[in-house]
């Protein structure tokens, strides 16, 4: 298998990983387990990885599994890192920010639980998306048709600049329901929301119309998950903020905010690969009309 074949494999297992670890993220903090175990990077003084699966009840249940998640992405971004060193260049050093990312979203946990600082828990939570969408980037490129210039985007240079400013956008909301999940801060979580759902239709629309077959795709999929998104919002504010009662009582309560954090992170991650798309493929300048053609233009104008 080939060194590529092989990265793009271990990104896209990592991703998914890195999606259930971020789903076990949210059940402890809705849930309210984030303290139900004391102690770090023990538990209850047994070693992590041998603690009796007997005593995984309740709240301990989801924070010891969300730290056996991150055990398992950490060792597969070690091997997704090394699985990338042969390629070189900025694909390399791509993969050792990710082992450096992992490191420290491990840190932050751990000193989440010592140091009971819950600004700690903002900054994990928000780490967890990048490192998600550094991924997403990372199998995305790991393609060499993802990394191959297209014309008619080198042709748009605006089609860059709307894309990274919607990733800004979309990573800024993230760290905007991070403050609204731990702080309560509504207004501003709104705002955000109301910022990416007119935005992002303009940039889609615009990698619909370029007809990259990388970015085209990927845009479709992100409006559809922006439509989603917008529908999860709504419920998780009205189940947390209103008395309004939806089907499913207690059960409902919890899914939503989760759900609504999953598809945050897809998004994340789908406009992170439509930036990272947009950069490379205007590498390449669009092709220029041939001096003879002008001139023959310029003597039939005559």
């Amino acid at each position: 298998m080939a060194s590529s074949d092989l990265a793009r494999r271990l990104a896209a297992l990592t991703a998914a990983a890195t999606l259930v670890l971020i789903l076990a993220g949210g059940l402890v903090t809705n849930t309210g387990a984030g303290l139900a175990v004391p102690d770090w990077p023990s538990t209850f003084g047994h070693n992590m990885f041998t603690f009796p699966w007997s005593g995984m009840v309740g709240g301990i249940f989801y924070e010891h599994s969300h730290r056996l998640l991150g055990s398992l992405v950490g060792v597969l971004t070690l091997g997704l890192a090394a699985a990338l060193w042969p390629s070189g260049g900025w694909l390399r050093t791509l993969g050792l920010v990710a082992v450096a990312a992992v490191i420290l979203q491990g840190i932050l946990g751990g000193l989440r639980v010592v140091l009971l600082e819950y600004r700690l828990a903002v900054l994990h939570g928000c780490l967890a998306q990048a490192f998600f969408a550094l991924v997403v980037v990372i199998g995305t490129m790991a393609s060499a048709r993802a990394r191959t210039p297209s014309p008619a985007i080198a042709g748009d240079p605006a089609l860059r600049r709307l894309t990274l400013v919607a990733a800004a956008l979309v990573y800024v909301q993230i760290v905007l329901g991070a403050l609204l999940t731990h702080l309560g801060l509504v207004e501003m979580h709104l705002a955000g929301a109301v910022l990416v759902v007119v935005f992002l239709p303009i940039v889609t629309a615009r990698w619909r119309r370029s007809g990259d077959p990388v970015g085209r795709p990927l845009a479709i999929a992100l409006l559809a998950l922006l439509g989603v998104q917008l529908v999860l919002g709504v419920a998780a504010w009205l189940v947390r903020f209103t008395e309004l009662v939806l089907p499913g009582g207690g059960m409902t309560g919890l899914a939503m905010p989760v759900s609504h954090r999953l598809v945050g992170s897809l998004i994340l991650g789908l406009v992170m690969a439509l930036a990272a798309r947009a950069s490379l493929a205007s590498a390449v300048e669009p092709r220029p009309v041939a001096t003879g053609a002008l001139a023959a233009a310029g003597r039939s104008a005559r």
